[in-house]
């Protein structure tokens, strides 16, 4: 019987013949971008887009953005990072101390919202934008055109300007039945022989895998 072959997950493009879908991880220059196995990114214009809508991620900033496995990033996907706030709390917003000069002693009195987390198995819709600071969970989805403001619980599906939970995919219990699960670490061979039980959400016959 001949071997299967499994998707690889350090090609750049993995489908034969088409150059608008990479998995991403392969494509990443950015220090400060972690991407896990699997999580794809959908541009018919360029894949290379995708750093550019990382933005305010300078070589100085101290943030990062980390995105999990098998993660469905479609168009137009924009991250908006912490270099992107200006100062508040002083007469003016503007910030003089990143033009350097007789300004370069100004204080930047900004505020640091932390990473931007986003979970396994998230799908984020098209020219969707995430927010500093946001943490999206497992199996969430983000609505197209979404401006994601708050975190995301696992498995919840969000929408609107700004974001709101439309409703959860599954009930609590299922919910963290699926978080425990965490099929997107099982290895390949395994995740291949339950395809069926995963996509179709069969759940009795994942509680039997799992046990």
């Amino acid at each position: 019987m001949d071997k299967i072959i499994h998707p690889d997950p350090n090609k750049i493009f993995p489908i034969d013949g088409v150059t608008r879908t990479c998995f991403l991880k392969n494509i990443i220059t950015k220090p400060q971008v972690s991407v896990g196995d699997y999580t794809y990114y959908d541009d018919p214009e360029d894949v290379y887009n995708f750093e550019k809508n990382v933005l305010y991620l300078f070589d100085f900033s101290t943030d990062k953005l980390v995105i999990g496995k098998y993660c469905q990033i479609a168009t137009g996907v924009r991250f908006i990072t912490n270099a992107a706030n200006h100062p508040m709390n002083g007469a003016s917003t503007y910030p003089f101390k990143a033009f350097g000069k007789s300004w370069g002693t100004a204080p930047l009195n900004v505020i640091c919202k932390g990473d931007i987390v986003i979970g396994n198995d998230v799908w984020i819709g098209n020219s969707a934008t995430i927010m500093q600071g946001v943490h999206i969970g497992d199996g969430a989805i983000i609505g197209t055109n979404a401006l994601v403001t708050k975190n995301v619980e696992p498995y919840t599906i969000v929408g609107g300007n700004p974001a709101k939970m439309i409703r959860k995919r599954f009930d609590d219990k299922a919910v963290a039945f699926l978080m425990q699960l965490a099929w997107w670490d099982w290895p390949m061979d395994k995740i291949a022989d339950n395809l069926d039980a995963i996509s179709n959400g069969d759940l009795e016959v994942l509680k039997k895998i799992h046990t």
